[in-house]
């Protein structure tokens, strides 16, 4: 499963963020750019899959890009 992730941009003082809109909590961050940004959101979701997981809980299915488009909370 590929889930979509929101990279809200960083700059020279401020870290990249990410957060990953179908599990909840999931979130992450990169000092050095998109990059590590995307490859720092595979490894928060590998673990909240597998915390998730060893609690028992069920692992949502992804939304579609355009769902998450849909929403103001990531507009832009």
């Amino acid at each position: 499963m590929r889930y979509p992730i929101a990279i809200e941009p960083g700059n020279e003082t401020q870290s990249f963020g990410v957060v990953i809109p179908d599990l909840p909590g999931c979130f992450s961050a990169a000092d050095s750019g998109v990059d590590e940004a995307i490859e720092n959101a595979k490894e928060a979701i590998s673990l909240w899959i597998e915390t998730a997981l060893e609690g028992g809980m069920s692992i949502p299915a992804p939304s579609s890009i355009e769902a998450l488009r849909q929403n103001p909370e990531f507009d832009g």
